[in-house]
């Protein structure tokens, strides 16, 4: 059935001044199978698309083969893989003559360690020459632990001296395909002797979690931590960088992982001081529901978590969504939500993170071992900042219950005077949080997948309009430029593959007793292939995101001890096609879920950034499925801008961004200011409406099928703004005063609307 939702706003011509300023922004995952090259082909319809700056994945050299970038090399270079920086130069050239802006992603906080290890110019020279080498200050190395030594994880088993040769000629010590230097002088000596005297000590990969001596991003032991606080260490680093920037290759900067930095703001202070005031700079930060970002960083916001929790929560249902947690937790017996955050935190910190707990612990002295453990399992954030307020008295009562509260009094009076124990202190609570949350708790606790997001909070998954209002209108008061999303290369699942996942918050009892041995996987794989649906190579996908799920949840099999015999059963937990046929109603709720999503994401305030192709349908589950190369709906947008009426969902949405994104472009005033509108009338509550003053009003459909179950819209209605207003999505309809919103939203669950009298562009 074709649904009339022509795009309406047209094209931008190849002449289009390029802007400044995104007013919006598309992701591109480059990688070898996508280059510049590729990127290049797809800016004329990327620029019709409506976007200001396309957002790229990291451009410097990184590890051969890396379909991500996030592992970086060498500083100095932009990947050859991708097309070098003559084809970064070619893109931004092409962009450019279409009206758009580049920004580029950064990955301060860590460098790789690759295989080969030489690929890593400062780091060979470290581990070969010690902390004598002017690249030691590069790298967050303890040379006090391990006798003076680097751990390197990199064995597949035992370190044997009998399995290493030397190479005296190539100045190499040889593991079998792996090569590390050697130390000046030390050839001569017999094996024992030999890897003794190195400032390196070859290691099974295992160690790594008891013994290893500097710092790394998370667990990930092959990405060791970087010093940019060191202002030697800064400009050697971002050279290049600051040079794209400088030659206007690059009109903003996307900051990875800030959290991880040992003093945030005096990076960002020195960063901003070389980009200077005209660039756009976003940080990649994780806030708690009552977090809020530190005013004093020089940033224009973050890329946009906070927003993806409340544009999902207000299309989540709050009573639907409790009634699921407790039949979830009748059928599997799992714990609750706090319950399992702290276990795993626990878990953790005392096994993947044992080594840096240690050290920490060492740090800290006698008798304060408990309250370093305890603090950070308590602290309800991912890391603590100097004058931000510190622990509630809830988070205070539960570390010292088991340390003690000498211990947990110790340990904060540290981190108030000891600069450099607070730094490490605050890095090892970000990775705690982010390993215990999202890679551990988020895998065991499913009543609703779509709550269990990057940023998510499953304990309470619902929001409610008043509280969306509050937030957007705090965004656009404090942090109108900030980044806002709703895919991503990190989300474990695309806002289509929630929008539906959430829809069964609505009619909970659709989930059943799912069949199968392990009820958590049973749960876990029906709302997974609920929300992926009939999507290609379905079953394939499925059964890869299941493994993944059951590895990082960490109970029956796991990435570092993985048992064959139970991650031989997974494949038997993916439903079969006749288990997937969804009832209509819930299909429509999915579609007013998407389509309201899709509305508010780019009708409220911040920059709203687009993941490759979720302009239209884009149903994807967590890396590496949502890391594939992007595929452009060219053919289908050329057909709405001929007039044509968009065929099914998929093109209902591109409508509606393409619509959206060209408004932004052409008329960016309307997306200033923020008023909430508020309907009158018995479904009152299902109605999601705002104004930007300047003349656009965006009105949502929320909770649908209980809408529909409490007899629809009936006489409800929504008083617009002062003016004529017309519907951007239906020509020729327009409307004054009071509107009936069975009539608003006859059409479609959404609706925006355009005060007459505006020009076509500001």
């Amino acid at each position: 059935m074709e649904s009339a939702v022509p795009a309406v706003v047209t094209p931008a011509s190849s002449t289009a001044p390029r802007p400044c300023a995104p007013t919006s922004t598309y992701r591109l995952q480059l990688r070898p199978e996508f280059p510049f090259a590729a990127a290049e082909a797809a800016v004329p319809y990327l620029a019709s698309l409506g976007v200001s700056h396309l957002h790229l994945s990291p451009v410097l050299e990184a590890v051969p083969g890396s379909a991500h970038g996030y592992d970086v090399t060498d500083h100095s270079r932009v990947r050859a893989e991708l097309g070098g920086e003559a084809g970064l130069r070619a893109l931004a050239a092409a962009a450019r003559a279409h009206g758009l802006g580049l920004v580029l992603d950064i990955v301060p906080n860590h460098m790789a360690v690759p295989s080969p290890l030489r690929l890593n110019r400062p780091l060979w020279e470290v581990l070969r020459d010690g902390p004598a080498s002017p690249y030691a200050r590069w790298f967050d190395i303890d040379w006090t632990a391990g006798g003076g030594q680097v751990l390197l994880p990199v064995l597949p088993g035992p370190a044997e001296p009998g399995a290493f040769t030397a190479d005296p000629d190539y100045g190499v010590l040889r593991h079998g395909r792996l090569e590390f230097p050697l130390r000046a002088g030390t050839a001569g000596l017999a094996m024992p002797e030999l890897l003794a005297a190195q400032w390196y000590r070859p290691a099974w990969w295992r160690d790594a979690r008891t013994d290893l001596n500097y710092r790394r991003f998370f667990t990930i032991s092959d990405l060791i931590g970087v010093r940019v606080e060191d202002p030697e260490v800064f400009a050697a680093t971002h050279a290049r960088v600051l040079e794209l920037v400088r030659d206007g290759v690059a009109d903003g900067l996307r900051i990875d992982h800030v959290d991880g930095l040992a003093d945030p703001e005096g990076y960002l202070r020195r960063l901003r001081a070389a980009v200077g005031e005209g660039c756009w700079v976003v940080v990649e930060k994780i806030l708690g529901r009552q977090e809020r970002l530190p005013p004093r960083w020089p940033v224009a916001g973050t890329t946009g978590y906070d927003a993806l929790l409340r544009v999902d929560g207000v299309f989540t249902d709050p009573a639907g969504a409790a009634d699921l947690a407790r039949r979830y937790a009748r059928f599997t017996g799992s714990a609750g939500w706090e319950e399992t955050a702290r276990a795993c935190a626990r878990e953790v910190l005392t096994g993947d993170l044992a080594a840096e707990l240690a050290a920490l612990e060492r740090a800290a002295g006698p008798g304060l071992a408990a309250g370093v453990r305890e603090l950070l399992i308590a602290y309800p954030v991912y890391r603590p900042y100097p004058g931000e307020p510190g622990l509630s008295p809830q988070a205070l009562a539960e570390a010292a219950a088991p340390a003690g509260p000498g211990a947990v009094a110790g340990v904060r009076d540290l981190v108030l005077r000891d600069p450099a124990f607070a730094a490490r202190f605050a890095q090892t609570s970000a990775a705690l949080r982010a390993k215990s949350l999202e890679d551990r708790a988020f895998y065991r606790h499913a009543p609703l997948l779509s709550a269990t997001e990057v940023g998510g909070d499953p304990g309470r998954p619902a929001l409610s309009p008043a509280e969306f209002h509050a937030y957007c209108a705090e965004l656009d008061r404090d942090w109108p430029a900030s980044g806002t999303v709703l895919s991503t290369h990190d989300t474990k699942r695309s806002a289509d593959v929630r929008a539906r996942i959430s829809a069964l918050s609505q009619t909970p009892a659709v989930m059943g007793r799912p069949p199968g041995a392990d009820p958590q996987l049973a749960w876990v794989a029906r709302q997974t292939a609920f929300g992926l649906g009939d999507a290609p190579e379905r079953a394939e996908r499925l059964v890869q995101a299941l493994l993944k799920g059951v590895r990082e949840a960490a109970v029956h099999t796991s990435w570092t001890d993985q048992d064959p015999v139970y991650e031989a059963t997974v494949a038997g937990y993916v439903p079969g096609p006749q288990e997937l046929e969804e009832p209509a109603e819930l299909a429509a709720a999915a579609r007013a879920n998407l389509l309201g999503m899709t509305l508010l994401h780019l009708a409220m305030p911040g920059v709203p950034e687009v993941y490759q192709g979720a302009e239209t349908e884009y149903r994807a589950l967590v890396d590496p499925d949502n890391r594939r190369p992007a595929r452009f709906p060219r053919e289908s947008l050329a057909r709405l801008d001929a007039g044509a009426a968009a065929r099914g969902q998929a093109e209902e949405k591109l409508a509606l961004t393409a619509a959206l994104l060209r408004l932004r472009r052409d008329r960016p005033a309307l997306f200033t200011g923020y008023t909430p509108l508020s309907a009158r009338g018995p479904a009152a509550e299902h109605c999601l409406a705002f104004a930007r003053p300047a003349g656009l009003v965006a009105a949502a459909t929320r909770l649908s099928h209980r809408l529909a179950g409490a007899g629809g819209w009936r006489d409800t209605a929504l008083p617009l703004p002062p003016g004529r207003w017309t519907a951007l999505l239906d020509p020729g309809a327009a409307y004054e005063g009071e509107v009936r919103l069975a009539e608003l939203l006859a059409a479609r669950p959404v609706a925006l609307l355009l005060r007459d009298g505006g020009g076509a562009r500001e």
